[in-house]
């Protein structure tokens, strides 16, 4: 467990960051790619190098904004010609359920499994994160198996699973529907904290600071990095930073995912 408690440092990290040029020459966006035909929210858009040749390792980004708000984003941090990034859409609350936006996230992930070497991306190196419902329909897809297992993929095969801020319970855009506070707590199928296993990917939490996240966000996620700990998952961390509320969490928290996606891509 790990508390960034110098804010300094973070800021040090964004200047870093701040001094990469954030769209390699060579790279392009392509948008709109639809990941599921006739419905118009299931699109990606993929920043991938004109030379298609290359096999770069790819990150998959979901957008937050509370399963019922946002749009996709390519986050400016990770133009830097080093990833394959692709910004997936989803459908929304209430127009449809819950386990149908998790859906969504798993048909873009299987999508970009059998699709991203035509964009230059390497299929074997396939990473997936995302802020606050992003970070959310990571942990699901990753680990619970049904989701990919539905198009024929095998969670266990991404890389890494990276959430920022997301619930680990089940969320509360689904509890609210159906008629709870989000401040009650509920741990069912739709929990990522119900599918705790030690044989899934590798998997980074980052939080924002415990006093200042939204609805006890990093409690539940410390709750969540203890358990997976227990059942001798060899590779999670969590990672508090210290000064940023649930928005502000975001662009520090790049850097820690960089890291980490370096870190993996060189182990053995």
């Amino acid at each position: 467990m790990i508390r960034l408690k110098i804010r300094q440092l973070a800021l040090a990290a964004m200047l870093i960051i701040s001094s990469i040029p954030m769209i390699a020459e060579d790279f392009i966006i392509t948008k709109d790619v639809p990941y599921r035909q006739h419905e118009s929210r299931c699109v990606i858009d993929i920043y991938h190098p004109e030379d298609r040749t290359k096999e770069l390792p790819v990150i998959i980004w979901f957008h937050g904004g509370g399963l019922t708000g946002g749009d996709k984003f390519i986050p400016r941090e990770l133009k830097t010609g080093e990833y394959v990034v692709v910004a997936a859409k989803y459908r929304l609350i209430p127009n449809v359920s819950l386990s149908d936006c998790i859906d969504d996230a798993a048909a873009a992930t299987a999508w970009v499994m059998d699709s991203i070497a035509r964009y230059g991306g390497n299929p074997n190196k396939i990473f997936v994160s995302g802020h606050s419902a992003g970070g959310y329909l990571t942990s699901m897809i990753g680990l619970d198996k049904k989701w990919l297992n539905k198009y024929g993929k095998d969670c266990d095969s991404l890389s890494g699973l990276i959430p920022f801020s997301g619930q680990v319970i089940t969320h509360f855009a689904h509890r609210e529907r159906n008629g709870l506070s989000p401040l009650t707590p509920v741990v069912d199928e739709l929990a990522p904290l119900y599918h705790v296993r030690k044989d899934a990917p590798p998997y980074v939490i980052i939080t924002g600071d415990r006093e200042q996240e939204l609805y006890g966000r990093y409690e539940e996620n410390a709750y969540m990095w203890r358990m997976m700990k227990l059942t001798g998952h060899p590779y999670v961390f969590i990672y508090e930073l210290d000064g940023y509320n649930h928005g502000d969490m975001a662009a520090p928290a790049h850097h820690i995912l960089k890291k980490h996606v370096k870190d993996l891509l060189q182990a053995p």
